[in-house]
């Protein structure tokens, strides 16, 4: 069983994340956007939850350069960019509930982001995403957030027809790196913004 919020959150902050917490997408978007200056570049990790949040388009109205290959037009790879923003934005496909975002990634973009380059990072999760305990937030990411993803990119993986991890092989495989986000990195302000909604994957 998962832990209450009010626990999450405190341990969240115990390991000197900042958590922040809202009860919907709205406040969220509200509440982040208040926190960063027209003036900062914005990079965006490939993010569902992120996506929902609207927080491009209020971005963009505010006149931020952000760095995002979901919606860039330009033909070139702006992910390296994103990668020495001034803030970064993504989510976990899981969040255990000891105060630890969890992550796989099939570029790394993301991943790496997350704990280097950025001067800030923002880690946005739905409280679907919550789970007690490691084993519980890899069964999430490979047999529910995977599937998902997968479908969404039009992969032919095991996972996109059954809905399970077959730990396929290396040409069509998209899990290529895990990380369990413990602490963050000194001298750095990282945020995990919890919303008391299901955002998405």
């Amino acid at each position: 069983m998962v832990l209450p919020i009010e626990t999450i959150l405190a341990n969240l902050s115990r390991r000197g994340f900042v958590a922040e917490y809202y009860e919907t997408k709205e406040d969220a978007l509200q509440g982040i956007m208040a926190q960063i200056s027209p003036s900062e570049t914005v990079g965006i990790g490939g993010s569902m939850t992120v996506k929902e949040l609207g927080l491009f388009d209020e971005l963009t109205k505010q006149g931020n350069t952000i760095f995002w290959h979901w919606t860039d037009k330009s033909g070139q790879d702006v992910r390296p960019k994103a990668l020495l923003s001034d803030v970064y934005f993504c989510s976990a496909n899981a969040l255990m509930d000891s105060g630890e975002p969890v992550v796989i990634d099939g570029g790394g973009n993301r991943a790496a982001a997350m704990f280097y380059g950025p001067k800030r990072c923002f880690i946005v999760c739905g409280v679907n995403k919550l789970v007690h305990g490691y084993d519980a937030a890899i069964e999430r990411i490979k047999n529910v957030a995977c599937p998902q993803n997968a479908r969404r990119l039009n992969m032919k993986t095991p996972c996109a027809i059954t809905d399970k991890c077959t730990e396929c092989g290396p040409k069509q495989r998209m899990c290529r790196v895990t990380v369990r986000y413990s602490y963050p990195m000194t001298n750095r302000e990282t945020h995990v913004v919890l919303i008391n909604e299901k955002l998405g994957f």
